[in-house]
């Protein structure tokens, strides 16, 4: 049987509806502001036409406001169309540890329709991007070698990179961002901004919108990771859940049933036996094509087929690349790697250990539901909890890790094949907020706005500042994508494979 895609609305109240009018009226006006009183045509080396690119100049720390400072980067996409809403859409990336501004190129074709009539305003988070990032890596970094590094050279170089960071980590948490996020929007001359926020970037957009409620129109939460989610000690679980479903598709499909039988099993065993003996591989690097020297374990297989689950397109790959694995061909395994770290950009590891240290690791572990995970146990978050322990830790408001109570309009989005932030936590966070709906995508990995029914829905729901009315049909007619038959792609008589049982 296949779970349906659900969509949930919090009970309407005609004093909220009436409310709704009068914010989608006050916002329905031209905007005032003159962004190139503040702003200047983006370099042309952006890749980014009719943009507006700038800074914006921050304290490192922002309670003594004294020592470092920050120079925030900020991109907006000014609005296609005259009289333009008064009211902007801030896009709040994921990782964390991406930067939004540094990832407008990639952004503005998704963003498009919400930017025909509302200006879309990007901004490095401090730690990432051209916002000071702390990186850990330099120039001549080879993501393929460093994934196939020993746990305790990952650490090592980590530690060495605190080392040198002419930063303080302790100031890099999500509040403190915020903080900066809501300074941006003085800078611009906005009074009222539409929130949109994807994976991480949705506790940024909670955490925004419990320091800075009165500035905000609508929300909308794209894959939600709460601060009491506690990342990344979830991951097992909820990756478990989305590869089950992953082989449940494949057994319910003739041709992959007949190919690769006993999938789930199969996949298992490798891992016992990358466990009890590392491989130590030699393979033409996918990127560069040299021939290059690798060690395989557990440990780096399930960290490649995490991710490769965030997409259903990538994971149609996955049982030809398990097969060509239990081979002893790896190519295709950090070829996928590779893919999916050119797909997100570049994270700011150091920012990123700067929030999960800090907000994260103190949480209890999340429990299994059902049976252990087989698969990725605790193999996802062993590395990343070990540098905590040195990591430094900044300071949480009281009440942080509580659930966000709001009356403002918020759309919650679910990939119901989700392997990080699946549907249970967009229910999760649903009781605190009073005029919340949560739609959940059938077939649909990390980030509803991947597909055309995910990116029509944040464009109507902005466009009319409340989830009520909004036909989320669309939801429903998402398919998985049929599993590869080869090098070459599906067989083309193929029906959509299964989705989630």
């Amino acid at each position: 049987m296949h779970a349906r895609s659900r969509s949930r609305a919090r009970p309407a109240r005609w004093a909220w509806l009436a409310l709704g009018a009068v914010l989608a009226l006050s916002c329905d006006r031209p905007r005032s502001n003159d962004l190139r009183s503040v702003l200047e045509p983006c370099p042309s080396d952006r890749g980014l036409d009719d943009a507006l690119c700038g800074t914006l100049r921050v304290h490192e720390d922002r309670v003594s406001k004294t020592g470092r400072t920050i120079d925030l980067s900020i991109v907006v996409l000014p609005a296609h169309e005259a009289g333009a809403h008064a009211d902007p859409l801030f896009f709040l990336a994921g990782g964390p540890g991406q930067g939004a501004a540094t990832l407008a190129p990639r952004l503005a074709p998704m963003l498009a329709g919400v930017q025909r009539e509302r200006d879309v305003v990007l901004v490095d988070q401090r730690g990432t991007g051209r916002s000071g990032a702390l990186d850990c890596e330099d120039a001549r970094s080879d993501t393929l070698a460093e994934l196939g590094e020993p746990e305790e050279q990952t650490l090592a170089r980590l530690r060495s990179c605190l080392e040198k960071l002419d930063a303080d980590p302790r100031h890099y948490t999500t509040s403190v961002a915020m903080d900066d996020l809501d300074e941006v929007r003085a800078h611009l001359g906005y009074e009222k901004i539409n929130l949109y926020g994807v994976s991480y970037g949705t506790r940024a957009a909670l955490a925004y919108l419990r320091q800075h409620e009165a500035q905000v129109r609508s929300v909308v939460l794209d894959g939600v990771a709460p601060s009491f989610m506690g990342l990344p000690r979830s991951f097992g679980r909820d990756g478990q859940r989305a590869l089950d479903a992953l082989v449940a598709a494949c057994e319910g499909d003739a041709r992959c049933r007949e190919e690769h039988p006993r999938l789930g099993e199969r996949i298992e065993a490798l891992v016992r036996s990358l466990e009890a003996e590392p491989r130590a591989i030699e393979l033409v690097h996918p990127r560069t094509a040299e021939r290059v020297k690798l060690r395989v374990d557990a440990r780096i297989f399930v960290h490649v087929l995490y991710s490769a689950l965030y997409a259903p397109l990538v994971g149609a790959l996955l049982p030809e690349v398990i097969a060509k694995a239990e081979a002893g061909q790896f190519e295709s395994l950090f070829a996928l790697a590779l893919a999916n770290e050119g797909a997100a950009g570049k994270l700011a590891i150091g920012m990123q250990l700067s929030v999960v240290c800090a907000e994260d690791a103190s949480l209890p572990r999340v429990k299994q539901a059902g049976p252990k995970s087989a698969v990725f146990g605790d193999r996802l978050l062993d590395t990343l909890m070990r540098a905590c322990e040195f990591w430094p830790k900044g300071e949480l408001p009281p009440g942080y890790h509580d659930p966000v109570r709001s009356s403002v309009p918020t759309l919650v989005l679910s990939g119901e094949l989700d392997p990080v932030t699946p549907p249970s936590w967009g229910e999760a966070v649903l009781p605190g907020l009073e005029r919340a709906r949560h739609v959940i995508l059938r077939s649909t990995g990390h980030g509803a706005m991947s597909t055309h029914c995910g990116r029509r829905l944040v464009r109507e729901f902005v466009a009319r500042g409340s989830a009520e009315a909004l036909d989320a049909s669309c939801a429903e007619t998402i398919a998985r994508p049929p599993f590869f038959a080869g090098p070459f792609g599906p067989d083309p008589s193929a029906r959509p494979a299964g989705s989630l049982p």
